[in-house]
């Protein structure tokens, strides 16, 4: 025998092959799973191109595979627009300089995402990621023109409503629709991940921000919720006003009153969060980007606003001038805002605790225990100072309730001065979470929004193998979590620690938290059945 090569294979055909070699006893259980590679599964779970159609499309352009599965449909510019044009009947494909939270009900109608700028933990393609939506970010070629709603991209240019399709996978983008074909999935799919869940040691949470998506993800298998994001809950109907009223309060009473209002959505919102968990944990991340992310930019939207509030427009602008900053990602967010605004977190306490409260005595067999989790934490300090009101409203809460519900206060490490100290925080937290989105963007000084327009020459020129934001550096930023584990569990042996950025969701990247002692993995509900332990 002079040469041997490894033959080519679908995904479905190692789940044949793996099965087959079990019933003819040639491989354990334990050997067939490890017999594949995990990446591979994740095609198995989103809607591809027809096969014999892209073979005759060629590609414009290309940007970056930020959530994988295909999607055709035709060019839309705005949130509004593409759910207008979903509830008559059209598939659509919103297309956007970048996407923020307030895009999040356009982002659900549309079959599929494309952005100019982002990269592969922006936040299109992490909501993206989460809600199983194809989604191509940082295509950095496209021309764009939102203000006439229309882009080019080599030499072509779109139009609203003009045909196009993009692939999540290959960041691919076609001026043409592509038929897609649903993706099917093997006898043999349950049989391998049932094996994986025999045998496996790791818990394995989702990210999930919505009733819906705990819903799908429990039915996928998840063992808890290990990040709820409660921004994106501000989105729903009727729900942005009053918090953008709270944003441009004047006094701590207008404040007040403005939460009052946002206090039974996030309430009604998280008993439907235990609901869909059955009893497992849930993990809910206090609000956490910065406030312009919230406010108006219409013109209409202002004027009502600033009628509501009985200010001026002027004055509302005014405001929203001076939510500005220079570099937002690392400004005025995450436990920062709790610091400034105590009254926010305490009106989230109330929402968490009231919730688990009365679904604890509707289903008094379930074990019902928030985990709140305060985010991004530097010094030890400031999770001392936020937990402390946590605590008393908290405390107060279950008191009034004349019930005995247990709870945990924990942080998110996400900068890397939070790993550095581990030890001292670890007195003040219940758990830790990895939030290793933020912790690499920390970590190398890279913007996770704005890298995609270099990274492509350091993979040229090898100073980088793979997309560190995709893929955990292990070498720095695993030496960070390392670390940190390392500092907190002699302090605080009950501590309880997983991870919930975006590499929860690398098979690589679950290796090696598996390796350094993590208890568990948290990834959207679409990624939590594509890779096995």
């Amino acid at each position: 025998m002079l040469q041997t090569r490894n033959g080519k294979r679908t995904a479905q055909a190692a789940l044949k092959i793996a099965c087959d070699l079990v019933d003819e006893g040639m491989r354990t259980e334990q050997e067939a799973v490890a017999m594949i590679d995990p990446r591979n599964l994740d095609t198995l779970l989103h809607p591809q191109f027809d096969a014999k159609a892209l073979k005759a499309a060629t590609p414009l352009g290309k940007g970056l595979g930020a959530s994988p599965g295909a999607a055709c449909g035709k060019v839309v510019f705005t949130a509004d627009d593409a759910v207008a044009w979903k509830e008559r009947g059209e598939k659509v494909v919103l297309v956007r300089l970048e996407t923020s939270p307030e895009d999040i009900t356009g982002m659900k109608a549309a079959q599929g995402i494309l952005t100019v700028r982002g990269g592969m933990t922006s936040h299109a393609a992490v909501v993206a990621r989460g809600m199983g939506t194809c989604c191509v970010s940082g295509c950095s070629e496209i021309n764009m023109d939102e203000e006439n709603k229309k882009f080019t991209l080599a030499g072509q240019t779109f139009n609203e409503g003009d045909p196009i399709s993009i692939d999540g996978t290959t960041g691919n983008i076609y001026g043409q629709i592509i038929p897609t074909v649903p993706a099917t999935i093997a006898g043999e799919f349950g049989r391998v991940m049932a094996w994986a869940d025999k045998y496996r040691t790791l818990k394995v949470r989702t990210n999930a921000d919505t009733p819906a998506d705990a819903k799908k993800a429990r039915e996928l298998g998840a063992e808890g919720i290990g990040l709820c994001r409660t921004e994106h809950m501000f989105f729903g109907e009727g729900r942005i006003d009053a918090f953008r009223e709270m944003i441009c309060s004047s006094t701590l009473e207008e404040r007040e009153k403005a939460l009052e209002k946002i206090l039974p959505m996030q309430q009604s919102d998280f008993e439907a969060l235990y609901e869909a968990l059955e009893g497992n944990p849930v993990t809910i991340r206090f609000l956490d980007p910065p406030l312009h992310e919230f406010v108006p930019t219409e013109e209409a939207d202002i004027e009502a606003l600033a009628k509501t509030q009985g200010k001026t427009v002027e004055a509302i602008k005014s405001i929203i001038a001076g939510l500005h900053e220079f570099n937002p990602m690392m400004g005025h967010r995450g436990c920062r805002l709790a610091v400034t605004y105590p009254e926010i977190a305490k009106m989230q306490t109330k929402a968490v605790i009231r919730a688990a409260i009365n679904v604890q005595k509707k289903h008094p067999d379930w074990k019902v225990e928030p985990e709140i989790m305060i985010p991004l934490v530097g010094e030890v300090k400031e999770l001392k100072f936020v937990k402390k009101f946590v605590v008393e409203t908290a405390d107060a809460e279950i008191a009034a309730a004349g019930v005995d519900l247990k709870y945990e206060v924990g942080t998110m490490i996400e900068i890397p001065r939070a790993a550095l100290t581990a030890d001292d925080i670890a007195k003040e937290a219940d758990f830790f979470c990895f939030g290793t989105n933020d912790l690499t963007q920390m970590t190398f000084g890279f913007s996770r929004d704005d890298a995609g327009k270099f990274l492509t020459a350091y993979y040229d020129t090898k100073i980088f193998e793979n997309d560190p934001f995709a893929k955990l550096d292990q070498v720095g930023v695993g030496k960070l979590m390392e670390m940190a584990i390392k500092l907190g569990k002699p302090v605080n042996p009950k501590l309880h620690i997983g991870i919930c950025g975006e590499h929860g969701g690398d098979p690589s990247s679950v290796e090696f938290c598996h390796k350094i002692g993590l208890d568990y993995v948290s990834c959207s509900p679409a990624r939590r059945r594509s890779f096995v332990r």
